[in-house]
């Protein structure tokens, strides 16, 4: 499904090649089985790569998905964070990829979403929906949490919401966003570093900084494989404290 490889692309690092035909990615965006606020937020987002240089894109890139955790591009981070759970569902997924013959470099992480959207892509319309459910509560609320933060980026959240036909509790979701700790200040990463643990030993996943997917899948792979990922719901992030009005 081409749209879906679009989504993927439009979710991954700013390239020349993206910010050079932004024309066509318009026109595509317009073919979406979507809502209408969700096309035109859609819309919203090609205006603002538009309005930007390339390396402006990029540097918004970086501020808004490499700052804290809680819009991560990386699924199994809202569900496990750093812990070895996550390297046993990374497994599991990998074995996913490599059923349908997909083969990834060392440094790529199976669990970014760009990386995963490709893969949907070459599976089928049952199995590219199925794939997106087992994943849906977690794009809603990365959907609810950009659009706390105003984000264009949050349109193509919605449209992967509205492509699964998921059933998400969005207002649920939207209040949690709302009451959530910012974890993008530079007071609350200052915070996690003080506070996070050294380890030592075979726990470091291989380097999450690489973000765009270098073995895309190809035409040939099989699209009858789909094993189920059994995505739990994330975990909820800290709550802003309510003011104390005591004397």
């Amino acid at each position: 499904m081409r749209q879906i490889t679009l989504l993927s692309r439009c979710l991954d690092y700013p390239t020349a090649d993206l910010r050079d035909n932004l024309d066509s990615v318009r026109d595509l965006f317009a073919e979406l089985p979507v809502a209408d606020n969700t096309r035109a937020g859609l819309q919203r987002f090609v205006d603002h790569m538009t309005g930007q240089s390339l390396i402006a894109c990029q540097t918004q890139y970086d501020g808004l998905f490499e700052r804290g955790r809680s819009v991560s591009l990386h699924l199994f981070e809202h569900v496990h964070g750093e812990s070895r759970d996550r390297g046993q569902a990374m497994v599991n997924l990998l074995n996913e990829y490599h059923e349908a013959g997909l083969e990834l470099s060392e440094k790529e992480l199976p669990d970014y979403l760009p990386l995963y959207l490709e893969f949907l892509a070459t599976q089928g319309n049952d199995n590219l929906k199925a794939g997106l459910q087992e994943v849906a509560h977690i794009i809603g609320l990365v959907a609810c949490r950009l659009d706390e933060r105003d984000s264009p980026y949050a349109a193509l959240f919605y449209a992967l919401l509205e492509i699964s036909e998921a059933k998400v509790p969005l207002a649920e979701l939207r209040t949690q966003a709302a009451e959530e700790a910012p974890d993008y200040t530079q007071e609350a990463l200052d915070k996690e570093w003080a506070e996070a643990e050294v380890t030592f030993g075979g726990d470091e996943a291989p380097d999450a900084n690489c973000s765009s997917a270098q073995n895309r899948p190809a035409e040939g792979q099989r699209r009858d494989q789909h094993m189920p990922i059994n995505m739990p719901k994330p975990a909820p992030r800290p709550r802003v404290p309510e003011p104390d009005h005591r004397g």
